[in-house]
């Protein structure tokens, strides 16, 4: 799932990269804003939100709405380069490696929560997570070449409109153009990341309620699992990465 790249891969290893991590961000998500009111991924709504707050002249929360957005991008950037770097030296884990990152990453985000002032936890939360989330929408972007997307959906739900309406003219036999088994298998890959952010979100607020910040330790112990696996299958197996991994 962490191993094969791009071409390599097929529909069913996106499928189960979408539906784990499309989880972990709904999660992740949901709960921050139920915790403190603020989205860690939904960069639109962030925008939106910078926006109307320096129109109404409200310059430190438009500042804090920016700081979400530069962060999330700053995460992407890093993530990306860390990547590329490592394909430059021939490392064929890298994308394990750096969801492995990201789990130590949101382990140490879940310490902090415990110590830094009160005053300071949502800021410390909603940036730190939109970080996370940067980093972990460009490893599923670079390593599905653009097929799967998990912190957002408001491109996959316009997805999945283009595929429903190619699947309307399938049913009423009307010619369409590109390949129609495509279409269903991308409109299953894209339905089931909508469904799996909606009810990792669900499962968020629910577990936040009960365990609070612990529920960051509990999303970076099943990255650890999925990038140690991983991790381990390159260095052991090398020779099965091409197609199965």
């Amino acid at each position: 799932m962490l191993l094969s790249r791009g071409t390599s891969r097929n529909h069913v290893l996106d499928l189960q990269l979408a539906c784990i991590l499309a989880g972990v961000a709904g999660a992740l998500n949901t709960a921050a804003f139920h915790a403190v009111g603020f989205f860690s991924a939904n960069m639109t709504g962030n925008a939106s939100a910078l926006s109307e707050r320096a129109a109404s002249g409200e310059w430190h929360s438009a500042l804090f709405f920016l700081g979400i957005v530069l962060i999330f991008i700053i995460g992407a950037s890093v993530s990306t380069a860390f990547i590329h770097a490592g394909q430059r030296h021939g490392v064929k884990d890298i994308y394990a490696i750096t969801i492995f990152a990201e789990a130590v990453l949101m382990t140490l985000l879940g310490l902090c929560e415990w110590f830094v002032l009160s005053l300071h936890r949502p800021s410390v939360l909603i940036l730190g997570l939109s970080f996370l989330m940067g980093v972990q929408n460009s490893v599923v972007t670079l390593i599905s070449d653009g097929r799967v997307r998990t912190t957002h959906i408001s491109g996959i739900s316009t997805d999945i409109g283009i595929e429903l309406g190619v699947l309307f003219d399938l049913l009423r036999g009307k010619p369409v153009t590109g390949d129609a088994h495509g279409y269903r298998t991308k409109f299953k890959l894209h339905l089931l990341t909508v469904l799996s952010f909606v009810a990792g979100g669900m499962a968020g607020v629910l577990i936040y309620g009960k365990i609070g910040t612990a529920l960051l330790f509990v999303t970076a112990a099943l990255l650890l699992i999925l990038a140690t696996g991983a991790i381990f299958r390159a260095r052991t197996r090398p020779e099965r990465l091409p197609t199965n991994r």
